[in-house]
Parts: C-alpha cells; sequence; structure tokens
C-alpha cells in the first residue's frame, strides 16, 4: 500500500477489530485508492471531504455520491489556469474505523471510490478528522475542509481546540449539518467559527440544498473569498456562507 495514497487516519485504526467492515470491502477501498494518481503540491486548490458514514447516515452518503462531481465543476472555473481543485476523501464508520484517501483531481474516481463504501453503525469520530487535517497540511496546502454529518458524541473541548488549531493554520472550516441534533450544533458552530468557516444546515430530502453549499466550499478552496463572491450572485446559499464567515450569524 502507497502510505500516501491511502491511510488508516489516527493509531487507534490499527487496533480497530475487523469483525465490522464486509469480507473485502477494505480490500475493495485500498485498491481504489492507490489508482488515484497524487497531484503535485501546489497544482490544484486542495480541500478535504470529510462525510460521518455510520449507520444513519447512509441516505446522505448516497446523495453526496451523487453531488461531488459538480464540486470540481465550481471550482474549474474558480482556480483560473492551471488551477482547480484536489480533493480527499476521508470518513469514519463502524468500530474505529477511519480511513483517508488519495488527493483526487478527477470526479469519476471519487465518485468510484465512494460507491464502494457502506455506511456501518459506530460512534462520531470527529476528532480523529481534525487531527488528521491538521497533520495533513504540515506536508501539503490544505485551504478548507468541508465536514458532512448530523451527530456529534465526542468531548466538545477537544474538538473546540483542534478547531483552534487548525483556524491558526488559515484551514476553513464549512460544517454541514443534516436535522437539527443540538449537540451537533453547538459543536459544528463552533468548529466554524474557530476555523473562520461557516456551519448551515441542509435537508437530504432537498438535494439542492447541500449541492449549493458543496460549490460554495469548493469554490473557497479552488480561488478563495474571490471565488465565492463570484458564485454568490447566482447562490444565496454561497451568500449566506461568506455571511457566516463574516460573522454575519
Amino acid at each position: 500500500m502507497n502510505e500516501k495514497n491511502d491511510r488508516a487516519v489516527g493509531k487507534a485504526a490499527a487496533n480497530a477489530p475487523a469483525s465490522h467492515s464486509q469480507p473485502g470491502e477494505i480490500d475493495r477501498f485500498l485498491g481504489a485508492a492507490k489508482r488515484l494518481v497524487p497531484l503535485a503540491t501546489g497544482q490544484a486548490g486542495r480541500l478535504v471531504f470529510a462525510l460521518d458514514a455510520t449507520m444513519s447516515r447512509q441516505p446522505t452518503w448516497d446523495l453526496a455520491c451523487s453531488l461531488q462531481a459538480r464540486m470540481f465543476d465550481v471550482a474549474a472555473q474558480a482556480g483560473g489556469p492551471g488551477g482547480g481543485l484536489a480533493v480527499q476523501l476521508v470518513y469514519f464508520r463502524g468500530i474505529g474505523e477511519c480511513r483517508a484517501s488519495g488527493w483526487v483531481g478527477e470526479p469519476e474516481r471519487l465518485t468510484g471510490l465512494m460507491r464502494k463504501i457502506a455506511c456501518e453503525g459506530g460512534q462520531t469520530q470527529i476528532a480523529r478528522v481534525l487531527r488528521h487535517i491538521r497533520d495533513e497540511a504540515k506536508s501539503v496546502p490544505i485551504r478548507a475542509f468541508v465536514f458532512v454529518g448530523d451527530a456529534m458524541e465526542e468531548g466538545a473541548d477537544a474538538l473546540a481546540a483542534l478547531a483552534g488549531e487548525l483556524g491558526l493554520r488559515g484551514i476553513r472550516g464549512f460544517v454541514f449539518q443534516e436535522g437539527h441534533d443540538p449537540a451537533a450544533s453547538a459543536a459544528f458552530a463552533t468548529i466554524a467559527r474557530l476555523t473562520g468557516g461557516a456551519h448551515a444546515r441542509f435537508d437530504v430530502n432537498a438535494p439542492a440544498s447541500l449541492l449549493e453549499l458543496l460549490r460554495g466550499a469548493a469554490a473557497y478552496a479552488a480561488g478563495g473569498r474571490e471565488a465565492m463572491l463570484r458564485l454568490a450572485g447566482s447562490s444565496p446559499a454561497v451568500k449566506g456562507l461568506i455571511a457566516a464567515m463574516d460573522g454575519g450569524r
């Protein structure tokens, strides 16, 4: 396995029981990830795309699969000549499983990778995602991350501390929440605030709501605030993200 292309996130994953994954499923994930062609540092804006893949998330995972390619479309326009977007998929599920793909610049490759993964029951591992982003940023420049989830079952103070570290590195967090769980809302809003990003809710039954949020985050990762402002002219959702980043809500 090429360590730069795919790896478990955090030490706990190495000791996680194997019984929660279907036979061959992780091997298929690793095989797909190794075929992803890494992008040269600086070739494109970089966005970590992190998702909660515990059991309750299957409808949203399927939705994200169908929408993520369109992030690349807006990012290609925002990035300018030689720009665009490189995305790294990070997900957690089951008993201590948290994995990261290589950096991907082709939407069809990321879609194929995501379709190999099924959601499994387990608790949230948001802290491991944030630590991974922090550590990944030591070797490649990351402008932003997206986290999509509906729950938070961890220590809020620990998440806040990690978010603060990312904020100091200039990595913006776009935290998109399905539902209205109060613990998740409070934690997600704190992560967004401490990273200088934005927290927003979406409805899985209204796909356009998540699409516009993803497009806004992708535009920022590819072209910064100016790219978001251009997109905001035709997208109220992106306008809302900018207002949240500016402390407007």
